[in-house]
């Protein structure tokens, strides 16, 4: 049997559970201290590190982990670029000789102190979740290929954080997730999005439970929409791009005019998302955002999420352009359309993405109030 001397993240116990696969709970841990260390914050990220000098470093040590429990934390700590390391720990009196993961020498730069109970709060649910997705690729994928893709477990992590926060949806027949069970998940395909298939049963209206039935989700993120409106000019910016989704339908016109929109990355809020992404794909910069819907785009076979804005800017005539993320391979072009020939629009059929027609709408009705704020401001 091992033991291994945690400092950072692994402390948190719910977070420990996951990357071993059984109840940490169980585990013999107790409080130790590696002497003449420091741990300090990563710049840039949220995990920190550990370095020699200071006053000694405070953590758990676990005793009794099996060579599996070792392999699944070195899977897990790859990730960052960590490998374990002998040390000597003090412990209820005693030294103890142990291992503790090490970062690669020079790879981060410090950033201050690191706080486990800050980041408890700031990043503990989001990083269990994504823990989740990332050990169930253990025995299956290579470190490298589940670095790869690290941003994209992370934001549906996220994801899967904010659908437990200010979830107003009404549901007046008083069935909740509780009533969802026997529940079993395969990820039949997973790369840039994932593909879940659910063996579940349900409660019926009548009190019975469902029949055992299997339902494919697929699983994308969060994301943000923005619809630029300048009330003082009374004209909105569209963007138009290349979009596989028309195209793998056979769409003879998958280049598509649509709000600015994007995904919402790791622990990042919505209100950040969309004043990032009208930066990026617009080079626009909103002075204020006002909410049209929070709202899933196709509940019945996936996750995706989104949060619709008017965002309030200046659109002269010169703001429109070719945008986008080099890295991203993005080619995005930039149209200005007067209020009254977007709606003309909408009402000929010639918007077809969903979104843009809900905020098309929702600004027709709000549009005089916007107006008049302005004035009012002036």
């Amino acid at each position: 049997m091992n033991s291994l001397f945690f400092y950072g993240t692994l402390r948190h116990v719910p977070l420990l559970s996951v990357v071993l696969g059984r109840d940490a709970e169980a585990l013999d841990v107790v409080d130790a201290v590696l002497v003449d260390h420091e741990v300090f914050a990563v710049k840039n990220e949220v995990f920190p590190m550990i370095a020699a000098g200071g006053n000694g470093a405070k953590g758990i040590l676990v005793f009794g982990l099996s060579d599996l429990d070792v392999e699944r934390l070195r899977f897990y700590e790859g990730g960052f670029d960590y490998d374990l390391e002998p040390v000597q720990v003090q412990a209820n009196g005693k030294t103890h000789d142990t291992r503790v993961f090490f970062p690669e020498p020079g790879l981060w730069e410090r950033d201050g102190t690191w706080s486990l109970a800050g980041w408890v709060e700031a990043q503990g649910n989001w990083s269990v979740f994504g823990a989740i997705e990332e050990m169930s690729y253990f025995g299956s994928r290579s470190r490298e290929v589940v670095d790869a893709m690290l941003p994209m477990i992370e934001a549906r992590a996220t994801a899967k954080v904010n659908a437990r926060v200010n979830n107003l949806a009404h549901s007046p027949g008083g069935l909740d997730a509780r009533d969802v069970t026997d529940v079993s998940m395969t990820r039949p395909y997973a790369n840039y999005f994932t593909l879940e298939e659910y063996d579940l049963t349900f409660r019926r209206y009548d009190g019975r439970e469902s029949e055992m039935v299997r339902r494919a989700v697929f699983v994308a993120t969060d994301a943000v929409i923005v619809l630029p409106y300048d009330p003082v000019r009374d004209r909105v910016l569209l963007i138009e791009q290349f979009r596989p989704g028309p195209y793998a339908r056979g769409d003879e016109k998958p280049w598509q005019l649509e709000p600015i929109a994007g995904r919402i990355d790791r622990n990042e809020s919505a209100l950040i998302t969309a004043h990032r992404e009208a930066r990026e794909e617009a080079g626009l910069e909103l002075s204020a955002l006002e909410d049209v819907a929070h709202c899933y785009a196709s509940p019945g076979c996936s996750t995706e999420y989104y949060n619709i804005y008017v965002g309030i800017a200046d659109l002269p005539d010169g703001v429109v352009g070719v945008s986008g993320l080099e890295e991203e391979a993005e080619d995005i072009r930039s149209f200005l359309f007067r209020f009254e020939d977007l709606m003309d629009m909408v009402d000929r059929g010639q918007i077809v993405n969903a979104p843009l027609v809900l905020a098309a709408l929702w600004l027709a009705r709000h549009r005089n109030r916007l107006q008049e704020q302005v004035r009012g401001a002036t």
